[in-house]
């Protein structure tokens, strides 16, 4: 049996999620605790940075804990990342919780880019979220099968999933948790490995987004992966003055490179937002017809 802790490392919550969530999980067989300021709040935070530090180091150091559950994205890591150990067990969450991902990989520790409390809490019991993540938490190596996309660029790839959300991976550039980073100081350096990049993200212009993926390219990021997974790019608007949509900002910021591309993976802000395990094998297959994503979990 696993022992879960759950721990709000960024945004505060409601902790009526943090009730019912819990309910769910012990209800599933899994022994769960809470961080001591997993219901805090200072200001749009879940406690001081101090606190939310603590807890995650805490959980970390803590041997009766198997995995750690983020309550919520919202913004707060980037202040605290640079106190974290490394990591050692999986954490699960997406959206802000990108910045632990990238530590995570940083640290050879795969984590699980997934639904947190709220959804846990909300989403029915036979919801495909809710299936997907329990057979993840069972270990079971998630496999998915999706319908194709017009601007799909067909191809297949072999290699371990990083990122999460764009934003908060284009707020890491320059920093020693940046994605050219975990290409330096990984094993994808060792073993002569491009990753396979996954991007989503919310509420962001479209000029915006086509600056972080120029970004990306400029850097060389988009130059370095074998393959890219675009999730959901959520109240995103087209902005008719780019004189494209969104998706295709993002097809022309990889045009140059041949790698296979999936374009709206049900993965980021959505009630659809399935769980992917970052820095596990992943065979990517991307034809005219379907996309298939199967991993493969070590040991």
């Amino acid at each position: 049996m696993k022992g879960i802790r759950i721990v709000a490392p960024s945004g505060a919550i409601d902790t009526e999620y943090i009730d019912q969530a819990t309910a769910r999980l012990r209800a599933w067989g899994y022994i769960v605790s809470e961080g001591a300021h997993a219901r805090g709040k200072w200001g749009r935070f879940a406690g001081t940075d101090d606190e939310r530090a603590a807890d995650l180091n805490d959980a970390l150091a803590d041997p009766s804990v198997d995995v750690i559950l983020c309550t919520r994205g919202g913004y707060g890591l980037q202040r605290i990342i640079d106190r974290i150990a490394p990591i050692t067990k999986p954490i699960i969450g997406f959206s802000d919780i990108t910045a632990l991902h990238q530590l995570s990989a940083l640290s050879h520790q795969p984590s699980v880019h997934g639904i947190m409390c709220k959804h846990i809490a909300t989403l029915p019991e036979d919801s495909e979220p809710i299936v997907a993540l329990r057979r993840v938490l069972a270990g079971e190596a998630p496999e998915y099968t999706w319908e194709s996309h017009p601007l799909n660029r067909a191809g297949e790839a072999c290699a371990p999933v990083i990122g999460g959300n764009l934003s908060v991976l284009y707020g890491l550039q320059g920093t020693p948790y940046d994605l050219r980073s975990i290409f330096k100081f990984s094993n994808f350096q060792i073993s002569n490995q491009k990753p396979i990049l996954l991007i989503e993200d919310i509420a962001e212009r479209h000029y915006h987004i086509d600056r972080m993926m120029r970004n990306l390219r400029l850097s060389g990021v988009l130059a370095g992966i074998s393959g890219l997974i675009v999730g959901q790019f959520s109240d995103c608007e087209d902005d008719p003055s780019m004189g494209c949509t969104v998706y295709e900002t993002i097809k022309e910021a990889v045009a140059d490179y041949d790698y296979p591309v999936l374009f709206n993976a049900p993965i980021g802000h959505v009630e659809r937002n399935l769980p992917l395990w970052l820095g596990v094998p992943t065979q990517l297959t991307v034809t005219t017809e379907n996309t298939s994503v199967r991993q493969l979990l070590r040991g």
